[in-house]
């Protein structure tokens, strides 16, 4: 009983955060530009990874990958990623500056693997065994992706939800994921060590420049609501200045 108290408890507090957010000018802004920025960096990476394919790399001698046989742990992967991606969504939902953090450190963590692909065009391990999505293998066309490597996306995503999430437990979960996942990956040969290892660096450096970002934007906005990401002191003082006048 004392769960399902608490389960409605945290629905309406979201729908409260929602209410009090939605309307607001500059949230609005923000929401609107956040959303396009993100549909258009994923149809970038689209078609950026098509590129990708198509181009001559350079295989990679790893001392790591070569004292062992893959090992195909596809559905073991996916549903660790699927699962932080589910439990992400439920818990963000109720904040929406913490979505607006998360989304927004996702797009610049994309546009920086872009990037680092880009520079160091590369050709997969010679044994990997590809990554088969289940999901997109059954609603899309099934084009197996084997130059998607450095940095890991699928490791810095998950390490990026544990940057960006505040209960204790379900952080402590991410990064048991992220340990999971990175491990698996380089049991299956997709990414070489550098990939997997280099990927939660590259996510807490896309988390960090957002978040100052972020935190100096709606520190010059006295009209944007607070939340619990902008500095404790300088949310008391915006507090005051509310109080005062």
């Amino acid at each position: 009983m004392n769960f399902v108290k608490e389960n409605n408890q945290a629905k309406m507090g979201g729908l409260l955060n929602w209410k009090k957010m939605l309307g607001q000018k500059w949230f609005d802004i923000e929401f609107i530009v956040t959303l396009i920025l993100l549909a258009s960096i994923l149809y970038s990476l689209t078609r950026f990874l098509d590129f990708v394919e198509i181009r001559r790399g350079i295989v990679l001698n790893d001392p790591v990958l070569s004292l062992y046989a893959p090992v195909d742990l596809n559905w073991l992967i996916f549903c660790l990623i699927y699962l932080s991606l589910f439990l992400a969504l439920i818990n963000l939902a109720r904040e929406p500056q913490g979505l607006m953090l998360a989304i927004q450190s996702y797009v610049v963590m994309i546009t920086v693997r872009i990037t680092a692909m880009y520079l160091i065009p590369l050709d997969p391990p010679q044994k990997m065994i590809p990554l088969n999505d289940p999901f997109v293998q059954f609603f899309g066309t099934g084009k197996l992706l084997l130059k998607d490597l450095f940095f890991s996306g699928h490791t810095a995503t998950i390490f990026l939800l544990y940057l960006v999430t505040k209960r204790k437990q379900l952080r402590n979960l991410f990064l048991v994921f992220t340990i999971a996942v990175g491990i698996a990956l380089l049991l299956q040969h997709v990414h070489y060590s550098i990939d997997v290892l280099a990927a939660p660096f590259f996510a807490y450096g896309s988390f960090r420049i957002t978040y100052l970002f972020r935190k100096n934007f709606i520190n010059q906005i006295e009209s944007y609501p607070t939340n619990n990401y902008v500095q404790p002191v300088r949310k008391q003082n915006f507090l005051k200045k509310i109080r005062s006048s």
